[in-house]
């Protein structure tokens, strides 16, 4: 299995059972590739990852991302072995080393180097003995500097980058080379006012202003510190959420395909702000 050109990016996290299945089963009827979910502190993410991968027929899922702090990595490799197995090829596991505050602050473990955390994880799943035999290895990062990348490349099938821009994408696929998934993720409102879409965009971001390893890419992409306080510039939000009509998203993401991505995965924000995906830009931007 390799990811189709275009797929979904949505928070699951305050999504009802009946809202999941809608979501999932609308996402296949608009002919998208894969619909990728976060895990933070709510559905567990293999757990939804089988529920979800049960009510659809060929839709794609992958986990975006899936804490390593959460399972050991003989649990990750049977998860991942197991939801493959079951539903013909058709799950992503993207693994990471999340953030201080929800590792440390909520679950209570030790935070750890991430590059030489996650080589530890990914050695303990090769070496696990698992009596399954799915039909492929489906594996991702979740890659932002360098060095992860390096591991994405060389360890698993590829990176799954969050809030980067096309010039990221073109830096990490300089790293990833050619043969290696890059499925980048980018955040929408398909709304035409300058003002609205910035206020919905910083509202969005708020949370990952907080959070040091977005601040280190942002600053590694050349935004300054004065950029990233309070709500964040208006270059800066425009540069993370692309606005405006079908066609001036269309254009960001041809820019991250222009750039080396494989993938594109878009989280469009309903301009109500409901938790619910915006579907009239999902229908808008859907593949013919």
């Amino acid at each position: 299995m390799r990811p189709g050109k275009l797929g979904v990016w949505a928070s699951s996290n305050a999504l009802s059972r009946t809202q999941l299945v809608e979501l999932a089963q609308g996402v296949e009827r608009l002919n998208y590739s894969v619909l990728w979910y976060p895990e933070s502190l709510a559905y567990e993410s293999l757990s939804l990852g089988g529920f979800l991968l049960g009510q659809t027929n060929r839709l794609c899922f992958g986990s975006g991302i899936a804490n390593i702090y959460a399972r050991d990595a003989f649990t990750a490799r049977a998860g991942h072995d197991t939801l493959n197995s079951l539903y013909g090829d058709r799950f992503i596991l993207g693994l990471g080393v999340s953030h201080i505050p929800l590792v440390e602050g909520r679950r209570g473990h030790t935070y750890g180097k991430p590059v030489a955390t996650m080589r530890a994880y990914l050695d303990a799943m090769d070496t696990a003995e698992i009596d399954l035999a799915p039909p492929a290895r489906n594996v991702v990062l979740a890659a932002l500097g360098p060095n992860m990348l390096v591991l994405a490349r060389d360890r698993t099938q590829g990176a799954h980058t969050y809030c980067v821009t096309p010039e990221h994408t073109a830096m990490a696929k300089d790293i990833l080379g050619p043969d290696t998934w890059l499925c980048v993720e980018q955040k929408i409102c398909m709304v035409s006012d300058a003002s609205r879409a910035r206020e919905i965009a910083a509202k969005q971001l708020a949370r990952y202003l907080a959070l040091p390893n977005y601040r280190n890419n942002w600053l590694r992409l050349g935004f300054t510190e004065d950029e990233l306080t309070g709500r964040g510039s208006d270059r800066f939000l425009d540069a993370m959420v692309a606005w405006g009509s079908a066609e001036d998203i269309q254009a960001r993401i041809d820019a991250h395909f222009d750039a080396g991505a494989t993938h594109v995965c878009i989280q469009p924000f309903d301009p109500d702000g409901v938790a619910t995906p915006d579907w009239r830009a999902l229908e808008a931007l859907a593949p013919s």
